[in-house]
């Protein structure tokens, strides 16, 4: 209980000392004219990526219309956890002066208790447009703090041209499947595996960081209906029972038999070149992947659909800093860079949209340059070879992407959450062990350290 009150108690000083005392953040100060920092993590889109292009394209725009604002991207090198120690330093010691910051969803409550982001205008979000599940992202203790940027959400990747090699009908998984399903063809693929480097059915990201959590929250909210970890509040509410069939479930999900054995130890990457390597013949991943594979393999040998059970919601928000000494424009910024025209941009790239429009009204488009220009490869081959569909997105965008995400879960909402994904990952760790405890006593484990970092 004492470790508790302390991380409570810190996390009202810190607060306190970024307000006027009244518990309301300071009003903003008239914007001094200058570079507008927006730092965030790398972009999935490469070089000269998507963001960097709505940043130049809202640069033209100032330019022409001489106001003495610029907006500057700045990448923060390492992993995401990496990511989110330099920017909780660099805000709580004013060691840089960043005025827009890309957190992650999972970042938006510790940000926010800790009054290092601004509360943003109400209208910021379109509750006519923006994805339910995305916009819940946005909020913290009755306030907006942050506006959704780019979407994330699992999804099943597999090779058709895996399954029919193993003399598998049905290549299409498009409408769905669920676990049993997804075992069963397995199991088949298994039987008549096709020559090659295939070793077992899938693979995931189960190594210890992010993904490990990740892979057991899908887990958990597919073994008992409305699970959470956490309340409204962000005060621990899970019950032993419901731990339980979690473990149980993500016990099954990472049995020899389906999972191939590196994936233990594998990140993002890993598992995405396993996968291409023909090692697996499912994988679960991010939007993202289905631009990078799509680069090697063709409709006819690569497919994607929702994953069994619930997937979990991912993706980045942007917020204003508290420091910032350009407020109001950068709310315009942020306004600019997730509007219509810009979310259907950041679809067109491999991203995932957090407006509706972007996967439904044809009249949103693009104004940047097309993804999908030519090469200039004297073949004449596309650079872009992402399957479209009529009106230029991605062809799964419609029909899989946006479900996916209007069904996704959350990860727990708190500002601990950063104690909360470290005392998970390392206590379901004895379970991809050698010798894995049974179900309730991990369970119980469990529990018992997260009631330790989290208040109740």
């Amino acid at each position: 209980m004492k470790s508790r009150s302390l991380i409570a108690a810190a996390l009202l000083l810190l607060a306190v000392a970024c307000t006027d005392g009244s518990g309301t953040p300071a009003a903003p100060s008239p914007d001094v004219a200058g570079d507008i920092v927006v730092a965030g993590g790398r972009d999935v889109t490469g070089q000269n990526g998507i963001r960097q292009q709505l940043i130049d394209a809202w640069n033209e725009r100032e330019e022409k219309k001489n106001s003495g604002y610029r907006a500057r991207l700045v990448e923060l090198p390492g992993s995401a956890d990496e990511q989110r120690s330099q920017l909780l330093g660099a805000l709580q010691s004013g060691s840089a002066v960043y005025d827009v910051v890309n957190l992650d969803v999972t970042w938006v409550p510790e940000f926010a208790a800790a009054d290092l982001i601004r509360p943003l205008p109400r209208d910021v979000l379109d509750t006519q447009d923006h994805i339910d599940s995305v916009a819940g992202t946005a909020r913290w203790d009755g306030e907006v703090y942050s506006v959704p940027f780019n979407s994330d959400v699992g999804l099943l990747y597999y090779r058709r041209d895996l399954l029919k090699a193993a003399g598998v009908q049905r290549t299409d998984l498009s409408a769905g499947l669920d676990r049993g399903q997804l075992e069963d063809l397995i199991e088949e693929i298994d039987e008549h595996p096709a020559q090659g480097a295939y070793e077992k059915g899938w693979t995931t990201q189960l190594a210890p960081y992010e993904g490990r959590t990740v892979n057991a929250v899908e887990a958990f909210a597919s073994a008992t209906d409305d699970f959470h970890f956490t309340d409204a509040d962000g005060h621990y509410d899970a019950e032993l029972d419901q731990l339980t069939a979690g473990v149980a479930e993500l016990r099954r999900r990472t049995e020899s038999p389906y999972t191939l054995q590196d994936a233990v130890r594998s990140d993002e990457a890993a598992t995405l070149s396993d996968f291409a390597d023909g090692r697996t013949a499912f994988l679960r991943h991010w939007p993202y992947a289905y631009r990078t594979l799509h680069q090697s393999f063709s409709e006819e040998q690569l497919g994607v659909a929702p994953l069994p059970g619930k997937a979990v919601l991912g993706g980045q928000n942007l917020a204003v800093a508290q420091g910032s000494q350009r407020t109001t424009k950068a709310i315009e910024l942020i306004r600019y860079l997730t509007g219509k025209e810009s979310e259907r941009c950041l679809l067109d790239a491999g991203f995932a949209a957090t407006r509706t429009s972007a996967y439904t009204d044809d009249g949103v488009r693009c104004g940047l340059a097309p993804t999908g220009a030519p090469s200039a490869s004297p073949t004449g081959e596309r650079a872009d070879r992402i399957p479209r569909d009529k009106a230029g997105r991605p062809r799964y965008a419609r029909g899989i992407l946006l479900p996916a995400l209007r069904e996704a879960v959350q990860r727990p909402r708190t500002p601990l959450y950063g104690a909360f994904t470290q005392t998970f990952t390392a206590q379901l760790g004895p379970l991809l062990g050698d010798n894995p405890p049974g179900d309730a006593e991990l369970a119980a484990t469990l529990d018992t350290a997260l009631r330790d970092a989290l208040p109740d």
